[in-house]
Protein backbone atom coordinates (compact mmCIF):
# COMPACT_ATOMS: atom_id res chain seq x y z
CA UNK A 1 0.00 0.00 0.00
CA UNK A 2 1.74 3.07 -0.99
CA UNK A 3 2.25 6.35 0.94
CA UNK A 4 3.58 9.61 0.07
CA UNK A 5 4.97 11.60 2.97
CA UNK A 6 5.76 14.66 2.25
CA UNK A 7 4.37 16.03 5.41
CA UNK A 8 5.52 14.97 8.59
CA UNK A 9 3.27 12.78 11.02
CA UNK A 10 1.62 15.63 12.92
CA UNK A 11 -0.79 15.86 16.01
CA UNK A 12 -4.27 15.08 15.41
CA UNK A 13 -5.57 18.73 16.30
CA UNK A 14 -2.78 19.87 13.17
CA UNK A 15 -4.38 17.31 11.31
CA UNK A 16 -7.63 18.62 11.44
CA UNK A 17 -7.08 22.23 11.39
CA UNK A 18 -5.05 21.62 8.49
CA UNK A 19 -7.71 19.00 6.66
CA UNK A 20 -10.18 22.42 7.54
CA UNK A 21 -8.30 25.24 5.25
CA UNK A 22 -7.79 22.23 2.47
CA UNK A 23 -11.52 22.07 2.48
CA UNK A 24 -12.29 25.49 2.56
CA UNK A 25 -10.21 25.29 -0.91
CA UNK A 26 -11.88 22.99 -2.00
CA UNK A 27 -15.25 24.64 -1.23
CA UNK A 28 -14.02 27.33 -2.78
CA UNK A 29 -13.06 25.78 -5.97
CA UNK A 30 -16.62 23.69 -5.92
CA UNK A 31 -18.30 27.35 -5.52
CA UNK A 32 -16.51 28.65 -8.62
CA UNK A 33 -17.22 25.41 -10.43
CA UNK A 34 -20.75 24.50 -10.16
CA UNK A 35 -22.76 27.81 -9.69
CA UNK A 36 -22.48 28.86 -13.08
CA UNK A 37 -24.65 25.46 -13.61
CA UNK A 38 -27.56 27.00 -11.77
CA UNK A 39 -27.74 30.43 -13.62
CA UNK A 40 -27.10 29.15 -17.22
CA UNK A 41 -30.42 30.27 -18.41
CA UNK A 42 -29.41 34.10 -16.89
CA UNK A 43 -25.74 33.17 -18.52
CA UNK A 44 -27.05 32.44 -22.11
CA UNK A 45 -29.69 35.41 -22.08
CA UNK A 46 -26.87 38.14 -20.72
CA UNK A 47 -24.39 36.69 -23.50
CA UNK A 48 -26.80 36.33 -26.26
CA UNK A 49 -26.29 32.12 -26.94
CA UNK A 50 -28.68 29.00 -26.46
CA UNK A 51 -28.60 27.33 -23.20
CA UNK A 52 -27.04 24.41 -24.40
CA UNK A 53 -24.11 26.95 -26.13
CA UNK A 54 -23.25 28.59 -22.49
CA UNK A 55 -22.93 25.07 -21.16
CA UNK A 56 -19.67 25.50 -23.49
CA UNK A 57 -18.60 27.54 -20.62
CA UNK A 58 -18.84 24.27 -18.20
CA UNK A 59 -17.25 22.41 -21.12
CA UNK A 60 -14.37 25.49 -21.23
CA UNK A 61 -13.88 25.46 -17.27
CA UNK A 62 -13.38 21.26 -17.51
CA UNK A 63 -11.36 21.49 -20.18
CA UNK A 64 -9.08 23.99 -18.70
CA UNK A 65 -9.06 21.48 -15.64
CA UNK A 66 -7.95 18.50 -17.87
CA UNK A 67 -4.86 20.50 -19.25
CA UNK A 68 -4.06 22.10 -16.36
CA UNK A 69 -3.84 19.18 -13.84
CA UNK A 70 -0.97 17.08 -15.15
CA UNK A 71 0.62 19.79 -16.77
CA UNK A 72 0.88 21.44 -13.38
CA UNK A 73 1.84 18.50 -11.93
CA UNK A 74 4.95 17.96 -13.61
CA UNK A 75 6.23 21.26 -13.81
CA UNK A 76 5.39 21.51 -9.76
CA UNK A 77 7.26 18.44 -9.36
CA UNK A 78 10.33 19.83 -7.17
CA UNK A 79 8.20 22.26 -5.32
CA UNK A 80 7.14 21.93 -1.80
CA UNK A 81 3.57 20.82 -1.68
CA UNK A 82 2.54 23.95 0.73
CA UNK A 83 3.87 26.57 -1.72
CA UNK A 84 2.08 24.75 -4.62
CA UNK A 85 -1.62 25.09 -2.40
CA UNK A 86 -0.97 28.47 -1.98
CA UNK A 87 0.44 29.64 -5.40
CA UNK A 88 -2.69 27.21 -7.39
CA UNK A 89 -5.18 29.46 -5.11
CA UNK A 90 -4.26 32.79 -5.57
CA UNK A 91 -4.21 31.91 -9.53
CA UNK A 92 -8.19 30.60 -8.77
CA UNK A 93 -8.91 33.62 -7.14
CA UNK A 94 -7.44 36.07 -9.56
CA UNK A 95 -9.00 33.78 -12.79
CA UNK A 96 -12.53 34.02 -10.87
CA UNK A 97 -12.33 37.93 -10.67
CA UNK A 98 -11.34 38.26 -14.15
CA UNK A 99 -14.40 35.65 -14.92
CA UNK A 100 -16.69 38.54 -13.54
CA UNK A 101 -15.51 41.01 -16.27
CA UNK A 102 -15.48 39.47 -18.83
CA UNK A 103 -17.45 41.29 -21.59
CA UNK A 104 -18.77 38.53 -23.92
CA UNK A 105 -19.30 34.98 -25.28
CA UNK A 106 -15.66 34.25 -26.49
CA UNK A 107 -13.96 35.96 -23.66
CA UNK A 108 -15.87 34.09 -21.10
CA UNK A 109 -15.15 31.21 -22.95
CA UNK A 110 -11.46 31.70 -22.35
CA UNK A 111 -11.57 33.01 -19.21
CA UNK A 112 -13.33 29.66 -17.54
CA UNK A 113 -10.47 27.99 -19.35
CA UNK A 114 -8.43 29.62 -17.22
CA UNK A 115 -9.56 29.30 -14.28
CA UNK A 116 -10.19 25.41 -14.46
CA UNK A 117 -6.22 25.42 -14.95
CA UNK A 118 -5.50 25.49 -11.28
CA UNK A 119 -8.46 23.10 -10.02
CA UNK A 120 -7.12 19.53 -10.74
CA UNK A 121 -3.73 20.12 -9.23
CA UNK A 122 -5.14 21.55 -6.24
CA UNK A 123 -7.34 18.84 -5.24
CA UNK A 124 -4.97 16.29 -6.25
CA UNK A 125 -2.36 17.92 -3.38
CA UNK A 126 -5.04 18.53 -1.20
CA UNK A 127 -5.98 15.01 -1.20
CA UNK A 128 -1.90 13.30 -0.78
CA UNK A 129 -1.29 16.22 1.44
CA UNK A 130 -4.48 15.18 3.76
CA UNK A 131 -3.44 11.03 3.34
CA UNK A 132 -0.45 11.17 4.71
CA UNK A 133 -1.50 12.53 7.74
CA UNK A 134 -4.07 10.63 8.18
CA UNK A 135 -2.25 7.33 7.84
CA UNK A 136 -2.78 4.22 5.84
CA UNK A 137 -6.20 3.22 7.40
CA UNK A 138 -7.94 6.16 7.13
CA UNK A 139 -6.82 7.66 3.34
CA UNK A 140 -10.20 7.21 2.18
CA UNK A 141 -11.87 9.21 4.57
CA UNK A 142 -9.12 11.72 5.00
CA UNK A 143 -9.41 12.57 1.24
CA UNK A 144 -13.23 12.52 1.70
CA UNK A 145 -12.88 15.26 4.31
CA UNK A 146 -11.01 17.26 1.62
CA UNK A 147 -13.49 16.63 -0.73
CA UNK A 148 -16.40 17.51 1.81
CA UNK A 149 -15.32 21.10 1.10
CA UNK A 150 -16.19 20.27 -3.04
CA UNK A 151 -19.80 18.30 -1.55
CA UNK A 152 -20.67 21.30 1.02
CA UNK A 153 -19.79 24.03 -1.63
CA UNK A 154 -23.26 22.53 -3.74
CA UNK A 155 -25.09 22.51 -0.37
CA UNK A 156 -24.46 25.97 0.86
CA UNK A 157 -22.12 27.55 -2.11
CA UNK A 158 -24.12 27.11 -5.38
CA UNK A 159 -27.59 27.84 -3.58
CA UNK A 160 -26.28 30.70 -2.25
CA UNK A 161 -24.40 32.31 -5.55
CA UNK A 162 -27.45 31.06 -7.56
CA UNK A 163 -29.86 33.34 -5.05
CA UNK A 164 -27.16 36.33 -5.12
CA UNK A 165 -26.64 35.39 -8.82
CA UNK A 166 -30.72 36.28 -9.48
CA UNK A 167 -30.94 39.37 -7.21
CA UNK A 168 -27.73 40.60 -8.23
CA UNK A 169 -27.22 39.46 -11.46
CA UNK A 170 -25.04 36.49 -12.63
CA UNK A 171 -21.01 37.77 -12.90
CA UNK A 172 -21.71 38.45 -8.68
CA UNK A 173 -20.83 34.71 -8.13
CA UNK A 174 -17.75 35.07 -9.51
CA UNK A 175 -16.78 38.03 -7.22
CA UNK A 176 -17.83 35.99 -4.15
CA UNK A 177 -15.60 32.95 -5.59
CA UNK A 178 -12.54 35.63 -5.44
CA UNK A 179 -13.34 36.46 -1.96
CA UNK A 180 -13.38 32.68 -0.87
CA UNK A 181 -10.08 32.29 -2.64
CA UNK A 182 -8.60 34.97 -0.69
CA UNK A 183 -9.61 33.46 2.47
CA UNK A 184 -8.80 30.18 1.67
CA UNK A 185 -5.43 31.57 0.83
CA UNK A 186 -4.86 33.02 4.79
CA UNK A 187 -5.69 29.69 6.10
CA UNK A 188 -3.60 27.64 4.10
CA UNK A 189 -0.67 29.62 4.77
CA UNK A 190 -1.69 29.63 8.85
CA UNK A 191 -2.67 26.06 9.40
CA UNK A 192 -0.86 23.85 7.04
CA UNK A 193 2.30 22.72 7.90
CA UNK A 194 5.49 23.57 5.82
CA UNK A 195 6.91 20.80 4.47
CA UNK A 196 10.02 19.71 1.73
CA UNK A 197 10.18 18.91 -1.65
CA UNK A 198 10.11 14.82 -1.87
CA UNK A 199 13.65 13.31 -2.29
CA UNK A 200 14.09 12.60 -6.10
CA UNK A 201 10.95 14.12 -7.35
CA UNK A 202 11.29 15.18 -10.85
CA UNK A 203 8.91 15.75 -14.25
CA UNK A 204 10.37 12.24 -15.26
CA UNK A 205 9.28 10.50 -12.16
CA UNK A 206 6.07 12.03 -12.37
CA UNK A 207 5.46 10.71 -16.00
CA UNK A 208 5.98 7.12 -14.72
CA UNK A 209 2.31 7.53 -14.04
CA UNK A 210 0.85 7.02 -17.50
CA UNK A 211 3.21 4.26 -17.89
CA UNK A 212 0.80 2.20 -15.54
CA UNK A 213 -2.04 0.47 -17.24
CA UNK A 214 -3.95 0.35 -14.34
CA UNK A 215 -3.42 4.57 -13.70
CA UNK A 216 -5.29 4.64 -16.94
CA UNK A 217 -8.00 2.10 -16.46
CA UNK A 218 -8.93 3.92 -13.48
CA UNK A 219 -8.91 7.12 -14.65
CA UNK A 220 -11.12 6.29 -18.09
CA UNK A 221 -13.00 4.49 -15.34
CA UNK A 222 -13.92 8.12 -13.57
CA UNK A 223 -14.17 9.88 -16.92
CA UNK A 224 -17.03 8.07 -17.83
CA UNK A 225 -18.43 6.77 -14.45
CA UNK A 226 -18.93 10.29 -13.25
CA UNK A 227 -20.21 11.46 -16.83
CA UNK A 228 -24.05 10.71 -15.64
CA UNK A 229 -24.05 13.21 -12.71
CA UNK A 230 -23.00 16.12 -14.99
CA UNK A 231 -25.47 15.17 -17.83
CA UNK A 232 -28.38 15.72 -15.59
CA UNK A 233 -27.11 18.30 -13.25
CA UNK A 234 -25.52 21.25 -16.40
CA UNK A 235 -29.53 21.22 -17.72
CA UNK A 236 -30.86 20.67 -14.08
CA UNK A 237 -32.54 24.28 -13.91
CA UNK A 238 -33.97 24.17 -16.71
CA UNK A 239 -34.90 20.76 -16.33
CA UNK A 240 -37.12 21.76 -13.09
CA UNK A 241 -38.80 24.56 -14.47
CA UNK A 242 -39.41 23.16 -18.20
CA UNK A 243 -39.99 19.53 -17.31
CA UNK A 244 -41.22 19.44 -13.75
CA UNK A 245 -43.06 22.60 -14.25
CA UNK A 246 -41.65 24.26 -10.90
CA UNK A 247 -41.51 27.89 -10.61
CA UNK A 248 -37.67 29.44 -10.99
CA UNK A 249 -37.41 30.53 -7.46
CA UNK A 250 -37.47 26.78 -6.82
CA UNK A 251 -34.12 26.06 -8.34
CA UNK A 252 -32.18 26.97 -5.25
CA UNK A 253 -34.23 24.41 -3.39
CA UNK A 254 -33.44 21.70 -6.12
CA UNK A 255 -29.40 22.68 -6.16
CA UNK A 256 -29.71 22.18 -2.56
CA UNK A 257 -31.01 18.82 -2.34
CA UNK A 258 -28.36 17.90 -5.08
CA UNK A 259 -25.66 19.27 -2.48
CA UNK A 260 -27.22 17.10 -0.01
CA UNK A 261 -26.85 14.35 -1.77
CA UNK A 262 -23.11 14.98 -2.56
CA UNK A 263 -22.18 15.64 1.63
CA UNK A 264 -23.76 12.49 2.09
CA UNK A 265 -22.60 10.38 -0.53
CA UNK A 266 -19.31 11.71 0.51
CA UNK A 267 -19.56 10.81 4.12
CA UNK A 268 -20.51 7.42 3.57
CA UNK A 269 -18.39 6.37 0.21
CA UNK A 270 -15.26 6.95 1.98
CA UNK A 271 -16.10 5.18 5.35
CA UNK A 272 -17.19 2.10 2.65
CA UNK A 273 -13.92 3.16 0.50
CA UNK A 274 -12.04 2.27 3.49
CA UNK A 275 -13.36 -0.92 4.61
CA UNK A 276 -14.18 -2.32 0.38
CA UNK A 277 -12.35 -0.38 -2.11
CA UNK A 278 -13.44 -2.20 -5.00
CA UNK A 279 -16.80 -3.07 -3.75
CA UNK A 280 -17.47 0.83 -3.73
CA UNK A 281 -16.45 1.14 -7.06
CA UNK A 282 -18.68 -1.33 -8.34
CA UNK A 283 -21.58 -0.90 -6.11
CA UNK A 284 -21.40 2.70 -6.96
CA UNK A 285 -21.69 2.55 -10.63
CA UNK A 286 -24.55 0.24 -10.45
CA UNK A 287 -26.86 2.42 -8.07
CA UNK A 288 -25.65 4.94 -10.20
CA UNK A 289 -26.96 3.47 -13.42
CA UNK A 290 -30.48 2.44 -11.62
CA UNK A 291 -31.21 5.84 -10.48
CA UNK A 292 -30.26 7.88 -13.67
CA UNK A 293 -32.67 5.78 -15.63
CA UNK A 294 -35.12 6.47 -12.83
CA UNK A 295 -34.65 10.20 -13.53
CA UNK A 296 -35.45 10.15 -17.27
CA UNK A 297 -38.41 8.12 -16.85
CA UNK A 298 -39.85 10.22 -13.92
CA UNK A 299 -38.47 13.91 -14.35
CA UNK A 300 -41.80 15.22 -15.10
CA UNK A 301 -42.52 14.71 -11.32
CA UNK A 302 -41.43 17.45 -8.89
CA UNK A 303 -41.33 14.89 -5.93
CA UNK A 304 -39.48 12.36 -8.38
CA UNK A 305 -37.38 14.75 -9.45
CA UNK A 306 -36.04 15.80 -5.89
CA UNK A 307 -35.57 12.33 -4.93
CA UNK A 308 -33.94 11.48 -8.10
CA UNK A 309 -31.57 14.56 -7.83
CA UNK A 310 -30.61 13.59 -4.25
CA UNK A 311 -29.05 10.18 -5.11
CA UNK A 312 -28.09 12.00 -8.49
CA UNK A 313 -25.57 14.04 -5.51
CA UNK A 314 -24.97 10.99 -3.84
CA UNK A 315 -23.29 9.07 -6.20
CA UNK A 316 -20.31 11.34 -5.51
CA UNK A 317 -19.38 8.26 -3.04
CA UNK A 318 -17.68 7.17 -5.94
CA UNK A 319 -14.90 9.58 -5.75
CA UNK A 320 -12.98 8.93 -2.76
CA UNK A 321 -12.49 5.17 -4.00
CA UNK A 322 -11.91 6.39 -7.47
CA UNK A 323 -8.61 8.67 -5.78
CA UNK A 324 -7.99 5.91 -3.18
CA UNK A 325 -7.49 3.61 -6.42
CA UNK A 326 -5.11 5.68 -7.65
CA UNK A 327 -2.65 6.20 -4.71
CA UNK A 328 -2.55 2.53 -4.81
CA UNK A 329 -1.73 1.96 -8.24
CA UNK A 330 0.41 5.50 -9.05
CA UNK A 331 3.74 3.64 -7.51
CA UNK A 332 5.71 6.47 -6.46
CA UNK A 333 4.02 9.13 -9.13
CA UNK A 334 1.38 9.79 -6.66
CA UNK A 335 1.15 13.63 -7.64
CA UNK A 336 0.65 13.46 -11.07
CA UNK A 337 -1.77 10.80 -10.84
CA UNK A 338 -3.89 11.93 -7.93
CA UNK A 339 -3.87 15.76 -10.42
CA UNK A 340 -4.74 13.74 -13.14
CA UNK A 341 -7.77 12.36 -11.16
CA UNK A 342 -9.90 15.65 -11.33
CA UNK A 343 -8.79 15.79 -15.14
CA UNK A 344 -10.49 12.68 -15.47
CA UNK A 345 -13.61 14.15 -13.22
CA UNK A 346 -13.54 17.29 -15.33
CA UNK A 347 -13.68 14.89 -18.77
CA UNK A 348 -16.81 13.58 -17.50
CA UNK A 349 -18.06 17.41 -16.94
CA UNK A 350 -16.83 18.33 -20.11
CA UNK A 351 -18.40 14.82 -21.15
CA UNK A 352 -21.67 14.84 -19.80
CA UNK A 353 -22.19 18.42 -20.36
CA UNK A 354 -22.01 18.05 -24.28
CA UNK A 355 -23.58 14.64 -24.46
CA UNK A 356 -26.73 16.16 -22.75
CA UNK A 357 -26.77 19.33 -24.64
CA UNK A 358 -26.44 17.03 -27.62
CA UNK A 359 -29.71 15.19 -26.44
CA UNK A 360 -31.44 18.16 -25.57
CA UNK A 361 -30.71 19.96 -29.08
CA UNK A 362 -31.84 16.55 -31.34
CA UNK A 363 -35.44 17.19 -29.51
CA UNK A 364 -35.28 14.57 -26.85
CA UNK A 365 -35.89 16.80 -24.24
CA UNK A 366 -34.17 17.56 -20.99
CA UNK A 367 -35.42 14.38 -19.10
CA UNK A 368 -33.21 12.76 -21.47
CA UNK A 369 -30.13 13.68 -20.19
CA UNK A 370 -30.47 10.75 -17.64
CA UNK A 371 -30.87 8.32 -20.22
CA UNK A 372 -27.13 9.92 -21.76
CA UNK A 373 -25.80 9.34 -17.61
CA UNK A 374 -27.33 5.66 -17.29
CA UNK A 375 -25.14 5.08 -20.74
CA UNK A 376 -22.10 6.47 -19.86
CA UNK A 377 -22.74 4.91 -15.99
CA UNK A 378 -23.00 1.43 -18.07
CA UNK A 379 -19.43 1.55 -19.80
CA UNK A 380 -17.42 2.80 -16.57
CA UNK A 381 -19.01 -0.44 -15.17
CA UNK A 382 -17.21 -2.17 -18.44
CA UNK A 383 -14.22 0.01 -17.83
CA UNK A 384 -14.29 -1.10 -13.81
CA UNK A 385 -14.66 -5.01 -15.02
CA UNK A 386 -11.18 -4.62 -17.17
CA UNK A 387 -9.78 -3.44 -14.16
CA UNK A 388 -10.55 -5.99 -12.03
CA UNK A 389 -9.58 -8.62 -14.25
CA UNK A 390 -6.32 -6.99 -15.29
CA UNK A 391 -5.90 -7.49 -11.23
CA UNK A 392 -7.21 -10.85 -10.79
CA UNK A 393 -4.65 -11.85 -14.02
CA UNK A 394 -1.73 -9.81 -12.37
CA UNK A 395 -1.97 -11.40 -8.56
CA UNK A 396 -2.43 -15.05 -10.56
CA UNK A 397 1.10 -14.25 -11.97
CA UNK A 398 2.84 -13.14 -9.00
CA UNK A 399 1.20 -16.49 -7.05
CA UNK A 400 3.02 -18.52 -10.31
CA UNK A 401 6.28 -16.64 -10.05
CA UNK A 402 6.32 -17.16 -5.90
CA UNK A 403 5.63 -20.64 -6.31
CA UNK A 404 8.73 -20.96 -9.04
CA UNK A 405 11.21 -19.52 -6.83
CA UNK A 406 9.85 -21.68 -3.99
Amino acid sequence: MPTDLRVRPVPRRTAFAATLALAVGAFGIGTGEFAIMGLLPDAARDLSVTTPEAGHLISAYAFGVVVGAPVIAILSAKLARRTLLLSLMLAFALANLASAFAPGYASMTLVRFVAGLPHGAYFGVAALVAASMAGPARRAQAVGYVTLGLTVATLVGTPVTAALGQFFGWRSMFVLCGAIGAMAMLLLWVLVPADKPQEGASALRELGAFGRRQVWLTLLLAAVGFGGMFSVFSYIASTATVVAGMPVDFVPVILAIFGTGMVAGNIIGSWLADRSLMGTLAGMLIFNIVNLAIFAMTAQSPTMLGICVFFVGFGVAVGPAVQTRLMDVAGDAQTLAAASMHSAFNCANALGAWLGGVAISLGYGYASTGWVGAALGVVGLGVFALSWLDDQRSAAARREDACACA
